[in-house]
């Protein structure tokens, strides 16, 4: 059967973006009593991963444009959980680190985020799990390069 034929509820990119919303969604309900957004948990954990991360860079990991990255940034920054300098060697970038709040936050939420992959995933035993992560990086391969 083509996909043209194939029911949109069993095409791969129908049912990959049905889960992606799902987890997206339990994300945004498991984080809230946090006080942070999935966008801001991405930006964390970027700067868990790599201290000094300019805006583009943060975007970037964070699957946003640069220009909502500027809001969710000033947010972070108000709220103390993010500070914020200015690159030594290029004046005009700033760069982004975690505050001591913005890694306490992190590890809170890192423990919801644990909880709601482990739902996702339940059923699947290692092997299938390390599988689907392999063929998931794979289908993105594909359709960037």
């Amino acid at each position: 059967m083509s996909t043209a034929q194939t029911p949109l509820a069993d095409r791969f990119g129908y049912l990959l973006k049905v889960a992606q919303h799902a987890l997206r969604t339990a994300m945004d309900d498991a984080l809230r009593p946090f006080g942070i957004t999935t966008p801001q948990y991405a930006v964390l954990s970027a700067l868990e991963r790599e201290p000094g991360m300019s805006n583009a860079d943060l975007a970037r990991a964070a699957h946003v444009t640069a220009q909502s990255m500027q809001g969710i940034v000033a947010n972070m920054d108000r709220d103390g959980l993010i500070k914020r300098t200015t690159d030594p060697a290029h004046k005009r970038i700033l760069r982004t680190e975690l505050t001591a709040a913005g890694r306490k936050a992190l590890a809170r939420a890192d423990a919801a985020v644990a909880d709601i992959e482990g739902k996702m995933l339940n059923g699947l035993d290692a092997k299938h799990r390390a599988e689907l992560n392999r063929m998931l990086k794979q289908c993105a391969e594909n359709v960037q390069s």
